[in-house]
């Protein structure tokens, strides 16, 4: 009986020995090649359950590649890849479908096993099989598909969705907008794995902070690419690094990893300059003693120790990057003051009595939630949105520079960055602005060729050279580092920091605002203001916000019966519905033009994707086919922005019962 016993307490240790490996996700010996480029050479790597990883490197170097692999959409060149079949991995779609269904059920779709036992459970009670409809509700409590709604709504809510957003289609949302449904659907997902590329993209700084908060209680395995380095250190406890086609796992935050690889690489240049040394010193023998005969045998001997020596390569520190802001030719003090000014769209004011001055050398960061109002501001102070009210003073030589994402799309797709630094400054010589360009890593053929298939982060990159060769001295940055690389980001801390003019900045990455920033500006509840704390403190204020918004929406509830009592007179429902007319009719016509354009501009890629195009030797189709997809790319980016602002006011004004 004992014996028995020991070896069912061995099985069972043995089993549990397979069963706690096999969850382990194994590289070994893994080579991973994209076309003819080899992005990873041999690397071994294990990654346990609950791991949470942030992916690092240039870009290029296979961070998606490496995603791509997990997600069974590529294969290897060598090695293998170990990883339990029975996990469920999720991850945020690159598409959003057109669809009719409320967004709520979209973000519900996530969770596929709820989804089966809902239609099961249909199923059963449409066919009265009692003990199955028994089953299949255990199941669902199983799952806590009973708070399956709630949770999605919180979801919603968590990334910058209105309570009445929920219900709408998902074919009403602009592109943005349905990145954000997309992670939703991700996060509703109960994965054991969870790959995100760059979630905080399309994200405003609360909607991070929000995201934040939620991937630290996440107990599954996550591998996060981000560029946002607060946002790798508050989460992840381990950093994988690509660099040189080698794959290296360091523990700890990000800010833990670059101490560590600063330490290598210090290390790995003090051995180079002792090698180097030896080798000189080698060297000098050598050329001293090869031609007489009595040393000639020696001399070959450490001709043969160089030749076998493993050279250790120097470490290359140095960022790509290497630019600053060119000195303004002015400096009027202020440059800029709002007096009174309130702001907004069809005579309904957005934000109210505004009061701002910016002076030479200031650095002022906006915070606010979504929706509160931040863009619209930042539009007011370059003069491209009109005040409802108020006054304006413009310093003398005042010289605004504007950044926003829409205006990549500006960008003319045909021509090369040189060209465009050409038609900006036709007297500057080329080999300057070829010089100025490759300190934005536009180098040689990079600075020849056309911007067509620049990536999202290569265009924003020549964006901000051509906003800077204009020397401007007031800065208006509305979320400059969408798409930009980790070195990219810590270049343009460093010249915003030397930068003299002024400086308004909107941003969801806190390691840019707490670098550049000194002071920031409140929106919020159509005001305007300056706060009084750090980011820390705005943090806090989010939440108190979001937890009265929680009482607020509970009481409504309970209050709804009376409320319902308590209904408007009619002169004055009629005038919040002649209020609200407007508004509404240019959404819907806003609407359908966004439908039209975005199906014109599928059509327009499709026939951009055809290689017989290309090869044809007259290009005036090509050109105008180029022509046209920038024409309407730059009309859906300003109809999506158009699009927000009117949910924006519609949602602020009264709520007609």
């Amino acid at each position: 009986m004992l014996s028995k016993l020991i070896n069912y307490i061995r099985h069972c240790a043995k089993s549990f020995f397979i069963f706690d490996g096999f969850k382990l996700i194994q590289f070994k010996q893994l080579t991973l090649v994209r076309g003819l480029k080899t992005l990873i050479q041999a690397a071994s790597m294990q990654l346990h359950p609950g791991h949470k990883v942030g992916l690092t490197g240039a870009n290029g170097a296979g961070k998606s590649s490496l995603f791509a692999l997990l997600r069974g959409e590529m294969q290897l060149e060598a090695g293998s890849l170990e990883m339990p079949t029975s996990w469920v991995v999720a991850h945020v779609a690159q598409e959003t479908p057109a669809l009719a269904m409320p967004a709520i059920e979209f973000v519900l779709d996530g969770d596929a096993e709820l989804r089966h036992i809902e239609q099961a459970l249909a199923s059963a009670e449409a066919n009265h099989q009692g003990e199955l409809i028994a089953e299949l509700h255990q199941r669902l409590m199983d799952v806590d598909g009973y708070s399956a709604k709630a949770r999605a709504a919180e979801l919603l809510n968590g990334l910058g969705f209105s309570q009445a957003a929920l219900q709408q289609a998902v074919s009403t949302f602009s592109g943005g907008w349905r990145v954000r449904l997309n992670l939703a659907r991700a996060l509703m997902c109960r994965s054991d794995l969870l790959l995100l590329d760059e979630p905080t993209n399309h994200l405003d700084l609360d909607a991070v902070i929000w995201l934040e908060g939620w991937l630290q209680s996440y107990r599954g395995t996550l591998l996060l690419i981000s560029h946002d380095r607060d946002f790798l250190d508050a989460i992840v406890n381990h950093i994988a690094h690509i660099e040189q086609q080698t794959l290296t796992l360091y523990r700890g935050g990000y800010s833990d990893f670059e101490r560590q690889r600063a330490e290598k690489l210090a290390l790995q240049q003090a051995m180079f300059e002792k090698q180097q040394r030896k080798v000189s010193h080698l060297q000098s023998y050598i050329d001293r003693f090869r031609v007489q005969a009595t040393k000639a045998r020696q001399a070959q001997s450490r001709i043969k120790a160089l030749e076998r020596m493993e050279m250790i390569s120097a470490a290359h520190v140095d960022s790509q990057f290497n630019f600053e802001f060119r000195a303004p030719i002015s400096a009027p003090d202020p440059l800029l003051v709002l007096d009174g000014m309130s702001v907004g769209y069809n005579n309904v004011p957005l934000i109210n009595k505004i009061e701002l001055a910016v002076r030479p050398g200031e650095r002022i960061g906006l915070l606010g939630r979504n929706g509160a109002g931040k863009t619209t501001l930042i539009k007011l102070l370059a003069n491209e949105l009109k005040a409802l009210s108020g006054k304006r003073v413009e310093g003398k030589d005042l010289n605004i520079g504007y950044f926003a994402q829409h205006q990549l799309e500006q960008l003319r797709p045909d021509e090369s960055p040189l060209q465009h630094m050409l038609k900006l400054d036709p007297l500057t010589r080329e080999q300057e602005h070829m010089n100025y360009l490759g300190g934005f890593d536009f180098k040689g053929d990079m600075a020849r060729s056309p911007c067509v298939n620049f990536s999202g982060g290569e265009k924003s990159r020549l964006a901000l050279a051509l906003l800077i060769w204009t020397r401007p001295n007031l800065l208006l940055l509305d979320e400059p580092t969408n798409h930009l690389d980790l070195e990219m980001r810590h270049a343009l801390t460093l010249a915003l920091q030397d930068y003299e003019g002024g400086v308004i900045l909107v941003s969801h990455d806190r390691a840019l605002l707490r670098a550049t920033c000194d002071q920031f500006v409140l929106v919020a509840d159509g005001k305007a203001e300056q706060f009084d704390g750090d980011l820390d403190d705005y943090s806090q204020w989010l939440n108190q916000q979001r937890l009265k918004d929680k009482q607020e929406t509970q009481a409504d509830v309970a209050d709804k019966p009376n409320k319902n009592d308590r209904a408007l007179n009619k002169a004055e429902r009629q005038a919040r519905i002649a209020e609200r007319r407007p508004l509404v009719k240019e959404l819907e016509q806003l609407e359908l033009n966004m439908a039209k354009w975005q199906t014109d501009k599928k059509v327009c890629d499709e026939r951009l994707n055809e290689s017989a195009l290309y090869a044809a030797s007259d290009k005036s189709e090509l050109q105008q086919l180029l022509k046209k997809q920038a024409e309407l790319s730059g009309q859906v980016e300003l109809a999506e922005e158009r699009w927000l602002e009117l949910h924006e006011l519609l949602e602020a004004m009264p709520v007609l019962d």
